[in-house]
């Protein structure tokens, strides 16, 4: 009994892992998206840095749910805007809990989705680095859950070290997260897990989806902060490269069934001095014809902070080939 005891706790404490697919993504269309993006930020915060835009339409206009660096910790804001260029009622809606298993560094860098009638923020905490959950409340409060919703891998797995950079769609009635994992050879790759309910998750047996890339290329030290939409038949992501020399860009990616990617020959990288070194964390908020992108941008090549962050604009339009 004692065996047969281990040996469930061992395979709970590994989590949930099965085979999927996203739903089919329809017959492409023959076409290719350009690159369109305002030359100033849109948002910036009185801090260290501003970052990880999630942006979502609520209640006839677009919420924001940010990440705003303070010099210690990582924080959640709120904002709201008529058309997503002008930010106002700014608050802080969420803090890292130290006495709870987030600890004091952090409770951002986070993806909202509007899920079962009512918004869902997954954010990141904890050392170990997971995936927490928080619930807006009615009257704008948000409650978060006493546990992480997605947890690392056993020891050996590709996410051994940590979990992070979750993104959410919403697909065929199930939640899809796509997320950043860790290794213990630091090596950072994308994978995914799909949920009934927002709360229970199970991973993909073949994890990751999206490898590093080669030497030299844009994401040779890691890959990550995935922005992922459906348009035009086939699945897309954002993400988010590190090269060597801790620079950040975004490539541009397509698949049919949201597991098995390929590059798409976009390139995104910063133009203006305020996001000459990053460009990185995109949300997306797809349209007919084109894909509103809202990024987060800094001047000094650094993995995770003091990056003088801010939150920039763009536009992803799709141009027809024509037969």
């Amino acid at each position: 009994m004692r065996a047969l005891l281990s040996a469930a706790l061992l395979l709970a404490g590994c989590g949930r892992y099965g085979d999927f697919r996203l739903p089919p993504a329809g017959v492409p269309e023959r076409g290719r998206y350009l690159w369109n993006a305002l030359p100033d930020p849109v948002l910036r915060e009185a801090a260290v840095d501003t970052l990880n835009p999630s942006v979502l339409v609520d209640n006839g206009g677009l919420l924001n749910l940010y990440s705003v660096f303070d010099g210690r910790a990582w924080h959640t804001h709120e904002a709201r805007s008529a058309g997503g260029l002008v930010w106002t009622a700014h608050r802080r809606i969420l803090s890292p809990e130290a006495r709870s298993w987030e600890g004091a560094y952090i409770a951002a860098n986070g993806a909202a989705v509007e899920f079962a009638g009512g918004i869902l923020y997954y954010y990141q905490a904890g050392a170990p680095p997971r995936i927490g959950l928080a619930r807006r409340r009615a009257g704008g409060t948000w409650l978060k859950e006493k546990q992480p919703v997605l947890t690392t891998g056993p020891r050996g797995a590709w996410d051994e070290r940590a979990v992070a950079d979750p993104y959410l769609l919403q697909a065929g009635g199930k939640l899809f997260m796509y997320y950043l994992g860790e290794d213990r050879a630091r090596r950072q790759r994308l994978g995914l897990a799909a949920s009934n309910d927002g709360v229970t998750w199970t991973k993909l047996r073949s994890n990751p989806v999206l490898e590093l890339g080669a030497s030299g290329e844009l994401d040779e030290n890691g890959t990550g902060e995935p922005a992922v939409w459906h348009a035009h038949g086939r699945y897309w992501m954002l993400s988010t490269g590190r090269a060597r020399d801790e620079t950040r860009r975004m490539a541009l990616l397509e698949s049919p069934d949201g597991v098995r990617w390929r590059r798409a020959g976009l390139v995104i990288a910063g133009n203006r001095d305020w996001n000459s070194k990053v460009v990185c964390d995109a949300t997306v908020l797809p349209q007919t014809g084109r894909v509103r992108v809202w990024f987060g941008g800094g001047d000094a090549a650094h993995p995770a902070e003091n990056i003088h962050g801010q939150i920039g604009y763009g536009e992803l339009v799709w141009q027809p080939e024509r037969e």
